[in-house]
């Protein structure tokens, strides 16, 4: 099926993050269980455009809903003003 995404399953996913050149706004809550995963690929990343941006005390979920007013939304405008 040509819309599954079975050809990535072999391909490490963070193989060419050194590559990207555009500017990366990394956004992940202190308590997710993946927030391993944000700080690896942060790692990856080159160059000084790069931000990772913990947010203390949340989890994936409130970053999805903001119901605990989690989402740094004046970062977000910041960095776009800045990079875009």
């Amino acid at each position: 099926n040509t819309t599954m995404p079975i050809s990535f399953i072999n391909m490490p996913l963070m193989t060419y993050a050194s590559e990207i050149q555009t500017p990366v706004l990394i956004i992940h809550g202190e308590k997710a269980h993946s927030v391993y995963f944000s700080k690896d690929a942060y790692a990856r990343l080159k160059g000084d455009n790069k931000e990772l941006l913990i947010i203390p005390g949340a989890s994936h979920v409130d970053l999805y809903d903001n119901k605990a007013g989690a989402i740094p939304w004046s970062k977000i405008v910041e960095f776009y003003k800045k990079n875009l």
